[in-house]
């Protein structure tokens, strides 16, 4: 198999180079609306780093709780500015939503993001009361799967989760070493295994692991790794490609927002 044609997704997506910049223009647009309403607190830190801070959005009156999306990018691109509209679902639902960026390969290791992470986490946590519900996509969709394993996050920030929604994750990253990106990504044996949560116990918490169902074959493995391992609810949505599959986020009706914020539900 050819991994990196393998783990290539833009070849394969109707309209992919489009998709970038209309993220883009529909995060400013919500970003600009929340603000003008009162209802963003943007560019809080969480690292000593220009990228590690977060954009937090409010909802009207007091939040139920609070949602983390931590966005994808094969850990070596995008930015938080990319994402603020997939707020929108969860915080029309009356929760608040922080959206991180974070530092990003070759400049440091995914280990070192998946512990960033986790302070965005912890600094979310301090702003907004009640439970917490994790969700992010592809890279990202790792990242909040490594938020779950025994020791991530501190007692009392782990004790309040109450969901871990990774859509389209990567959760066994040995694969990777095989392809050209590794030259940034630089994983070892050792620590492609540690950054692999599909190689970890499950959690002692509600997961669901989403994908859509035209993605490339290694994601719907990738996806069926984790599920299996962790005994996880798994869910593969039929026509939804790895670009259009967390559209479902900016709809408060969407099966996925319902999904993400009942963990039960069906």
């Amino acid at each position: 198999m050819d991994l990196d044609d393998a783990y290539a997704n833009m070849p394969y997506i109707p309209d992919a180079n489009g998709y970038p910049p209309r993220w883009a223009a529909s995060a400013a647009d919500y970003r600009d609306k929340l603000v003008d309403a009162g209802h963003a607190r943007l560019d809080i830190p969480y690292g000593d780093t220009k990228r590690t801070a977060f954009d937090l959005f409010l909802p009207k009156g007091k939040p139920q709780g609070l949602c983390v999306f931590v966005h994808g990018g094969y850990w070596l691109k995008f930015h938080r500015i990319f994402w603020s509209h997939f707020a929108a679902g969860p915080v029309a639902r009356g929760w608040a939503v922080a959206m991180p960026s974070y530092d990003l390969c070759p400049d440091v290791r995914i280990s070192e993001i998946t512990r960033q992470i986790a302070q965005a986490v912890c600094v979310a946590a301090e702003r907004v009361a009640g439970p917490i519900m994790l969700t992010g996509h592809s890279a990202g969709g790792h990242l909040v799967a490594r938020m779950g394993l025994a020791g991530m996050l501190p007692a009392p920030v782990a004790g309040r989760i109450g969901h871990i929604l990774p859509i389209s994750p990567v959760s066994d990253l040995r694969p990777l070493m095989g392809t050209a990106m590794n030259t940034d990504f630089r994983l070892t044996d050792d620590e492609a295994a540690a950054e692999s949560p599909a190689l970890y116990p499950a959690p002692n918490m509600p997961v669901t692991v989403w994908v859509g169902g035209d993605e490339r074959p290694v994601f719907l493995d990738q996806a069926r790794w984790l599920a299996e391992a962790w005994n996880a609810a798994h869910v593969v949505v039929p026509g939804q490609h790895h670009f259009d599959v967390i559209e479902p986020l900016r709809d408060p009706q969407s099966l996925l927002v319902e999904r993400l914020l009942n963990p039960h539900a069906r």
